[in-house]
């Protein structure tokens, strides 16, 4: 199949790149008529370039990645644009006990489990086939996880369909199934700036946050099991205001910026306002609607100027945002949390839709 350049809703897949391991990494690209591109990796399953129009015309990339295969294979942390899983967040002491049984997971920050362990659902090369229909294209992607992956139990067979209709609206919708009783907490690490990736800071831009409360979390990032009012703190994005404003309050100096999870009012429902992003300068607004019960407002407090990204662009602090739609980090060892326990046969489902505007 090749890539399409009509002026409509369109699906085309490229050849990307290898891994080092010799896997074929493909490249889906979604287009609509009103000038958005989002491309799709195999690899990670991730979101590699999200392409949108600003108040004037000009198209830029507004997600941040890399332009080779070996670079997402060895980039740490960085999580660009990638799919999360089994387990979004941390897990405490890289373990978690279930129906009295403890179960011990892959490690990969001290002590914890980040994000799946060492090599979660984004160190993969998923399967994939376009979609195609009269309202929206996009991509499904598939990925079995076999039993014990990471140490976590059940075999889990997961799917993803990434669509983008003529609205612009990004819809990430999750599904998964488990032989076994396990634990799913699926999301997405996209790091987006509004102004284009590599511009400078996200300190200008001007977010909402539809929440009243975060999870309280310690020093290694852990819920304490208590939630925190946000009103009147730096935390407080109930009403709209720079992201810059407060990043550098006393209580963030530790983080260097936000990384916290914010539990949304929204309660699951995926027609209420989650989360909303503007760039003032460029025009260009983001929104977020999600079925999860949090999400994980990050501004990349741990870049530094020395990964080049897209076009050899230095990805510097707080060159992005994130947000990640989740339930609570270390909800499996947190029983007044939402459960991210998912039975045998059960069905998981999750959405989470980023609209963008204008173009």
């Amino acid at each position: 199949m090749s890539e399409s350049l009509s002026p409509c809703l369109s699906v085309g897949c490229h050849v990307f790149g290898h891994t080092t391991d010799g896997e074929r990494v493909d490249r889906y690209r979604l287009t609509n008529r009103r000038g958005m591109v989002v491309d799709i990796l195999t690899y990670g399953a991730r979101i590699h370039a999200v392409q949108v129009p600003d108040k004037n015309g000009r198209v830029d990339d507004v997600a941040l990645g890399f332009e080779r295969v070996a670079d997402y294979e060895t980039a740490g942390q960085s999580y660009f644009g990638a799919t999360i899983g089994r387990y979004g967040n941390r897990i405490g002491g890289g373990t978690f006990e279930l129906d009295s049984q403890t179960h011990r997971l892959s490690t990969n920050e001290g002590p914890n489990t980040l994000h799946g362990g060492q090599r979660g659902f984004d160190r993969h090369n998923w399967a994939a086939c376009p979609i195609e229909t009269s309202h929206e294209v996009g991509v499904e992607l598939t990925h079995v996880s076999p039993d014990g992956d990471m140490g976590f139990p059940g075999t889990l067979a997961v799917t993803l369909r990434y669509t983008l209709d003529e609205a612009n609206n990004l819809r990430l919708h999750y599904s998964a199934i488990a032989d076994a009783d396990t634990v799913v907490n699926l999301t997405n690490h996209v790091f987006f700036n509004l102004a284009g990736a590599g511009s400078g800071s996200i300190h200008d831009q001007i977010a909402f946050i539809n929440a009243d409360r975060i999870t309280a979390v310690d020093k290694a990032l852990l819920p304490t099991g208590e939630q925190t009012q946000v009103a009147g703190s730096a935390l407080d994005f109930t009403h709209p205001k720079a992201i810059g404003a407060d990043i550098e309050a006393e209580s963030l100096a530790e983080l260097g910026g936000y990384d916290h999870n914010w539990i949304l009012n929204t309660e699951g429902d995926l027609s209420k306002l989650a989360v909303r992003v503007i760039d003032p300068a460029s025009g260009r607004s983001l929104e977020m609607y999600s079925t999860e019960p949090g999400v994980q407002f990050f501004t990349s407090n741990g870049l530094d100027g020395s990964v080049s990204g897209k076009d050899g662009q230095a990805y510097d602090r707080h060159a992005a945002f994130t947000l990640e739609a989740q339930h609570a980090p270390d909800s499996p060892n947190q029983p007044g949390f939402p459960s991210t326990r998912l039975a045998a046969g059960e069905k998981y489902t999750q959405t989470t839709v980023y609209r963008f505007s204008p173009g």
